[in-house]
């Protein structure tokens, strides 16, 4: 017979209200420490993330820096973002412990991988994006270059352009966490969605249209990805189901 499962019980608001400030003051602090590791770093960060675009430039052409304040601020709010990019674990491991004490036991079970698993799908959308889809779009786009424009990409510009792509692939690679909690929630069926099918894949082409740049390369390679990913998810929700089944016949 199994075990009962229960929940802790009820806490007053104002434990709940001070639980919370720490938690969140934990996860800055996490965020502060790894940005002053990081920011005697700034330019080397900067390097690594511009090589894509630097690697392709054809001769004489350079990166330029548009603005007086450019050349710090920019290196800055990268460090900034890769701290929180790279502190985010500890982060999310600050809201699990805050919520998990309301949490059934068979929740947890779920909850559990698929934090950890939409913290790895993130990264591996930033990773694709860096070096699958990045080399592609800029040897796209330098190449298509009017042959008496010389490239000289502004280094803000180029930032936030890649802070748009990195965003966009990671939060892309976190449909079958979307799929998964969907069917867990009750709210739809792996049957239902892959009926829908057809409808998800032009949703993910209109998603890559919308957060790529203007090419049909950049915009091909987030959507077929988010359609494979669709796929993972519905495959992963038929098991849940077939686990969920089993347990219930027990």
């Amino acid at each position: 017979m199994s075990e009962p499962e229960t929940v802790d019980q009820p806490l007053p608001l104002v434990t709940h209200l001070t639980e919370l400030r720490d938690k969140l003051l934990r996860a800055l602090l996490a965020i502060l420490v790894m940005f002053i590791c990081l920011f005697p770093f700034a330019n080397d960060i900067y390097a690594f993330v511009s090589e894509p675009l630097r690697s392709i430039l054809p001769p004489g052409a350079s990166m330029i820096a548009t603005e007086v304040a450019s050349p710090f601020f920019t290196p800055f709010k990268l460090s900034l973002v890769t701290a929180v990019f790279l502190a985010m674990p500890y982060v999310l491991y600050q809201v699990w412990s805050f919520i998990a004490p309301g949490m059934y036991r068979h929740e947890k079970r779920l909850a559990i991988p698929l934090l950890a698993s939409s913290v790895l799908l993130f990264y591996a959308g930033a990773a694709f994006a860096y070096y699958a889809v990045f080399p592609l779009i800029f040897t796209f786009f330098t190449s298509v270059a009017p042959d008496d424009i010389t490239i000289m990409t502004d280094i803000n510009s180029y930032l936030d352009f890649v802070l748009k792509l990195f965003f966009a692939f990671g939060l892309a690679f976190e449909i079958p966490i979307a799929a998964i909690l969907m069917i867990w929630a009750g709210i739809t069926t792996p049957e239902a969605l892959a009926k829908k099918r057809p409808y998800i894949i032009v949703g993910c082409f209109i998603f890559g249209m919308l957060l790529t740049p203007p090419d049909i390369i950049s915009q091909s390679m987030l959507a077929i990805p988010m359609w494979l990913l669709f796929e993972v998810g519905v495959y992963c929700g038929r098991l849940m189901q077939r686990r969920s089944a089993g347990q219930s016949s027990d």
